[in-house]
């Protein structure tokens, strides 16, 4: 059945309840033909996180700010063999969500076909104000899931920067065995394969 027959699929965020009866959720495959077929634009604000169609949030100045700084902070410290991408999609086994900022193996023209998967993803950052609650919640079950070795949280509301590892992977309650919080005062490592490659001063990051 094409898919361009089909109705625009609702967008749900986190002000939605959860439907109490079955519903229809996409796999990753078929948001990649929603995608192609232009029924999504690919700025529109959504991304996929378990099958659901969940809306971004809206970025004010710090937290574009913040954004930006951590991807050039995180830039200057990397080695070769490894490149720092923006709000650009990973390919996961049920979502294909956009951190702000991760750090991908390879070079960007490896990934000329496809996104990354999380066998390339050394770390993944996201700045969070308002949706502090879904990046501690949602999104870093959905990191731990995959294997995603770091996960940074830029914390705007607590001005801390908030690095999970360990990840459990896939079960019943997907999770990061290891959390540090790091504050303005503080030098964050950067973890790559498992060797810290830098540090970066945190107020560096924060706007």
């Amino acid at each position: 059945m094409s898919v361009i027959s089909q109705p625009k699929p609702r967008v749900l965020d986190e002000t939605c309840d959860i439907p109490s009866v079955a519903i229809y959720r996409l796999t990753v495959e078929q948001y990649h033909q929603i995608v192609r077929a232009g029924i999504i634009g690919e700025d529109e604000p959504v991304e996929l996180l378990k099958g659901w169609l969940v809306r971004k949030m809206g970025k004010k100045p710090p937290h574009r700010f913040a954004t930006e700084s951590t991807r050039e902070a995180l830039g200057e410290v990397i080695p070769s063999g490894w490149h720092v991408q923006s709000q650009e999609p990973i390919t996961l086994l049920d979502s294909e969500p956009e951190p702000d900022v991760s750090v991908i193996r390879g070079s960007a023209r490896d990934y000329a076909q496809e996104h990354a998967g999380p066998e390339n993803v050394g770390l993944v950052v996201e700045v969070a104000d308002t949706s502090l609650a879904r990046d501690r919640g949602f999104k870093k079950q959905i990191y731990a899931e995959a294997r995603i070795p770091v996960y940074w949280i830029v914390n705007l509301i607590d001005s801390v920067v908030e690095v999970y590892t360990e990840p459990s992977g896939p079960g019943e309650q997907p999770d990061y065995r290891k959390n540090e919080t790091y504050t303005s005062a503080d030098k964050v490592p950067v973890v790559l394969d498992g060797r810290e490659v830098g540090r970066i001063a945190v107020r560096d990051l924060l706007p």
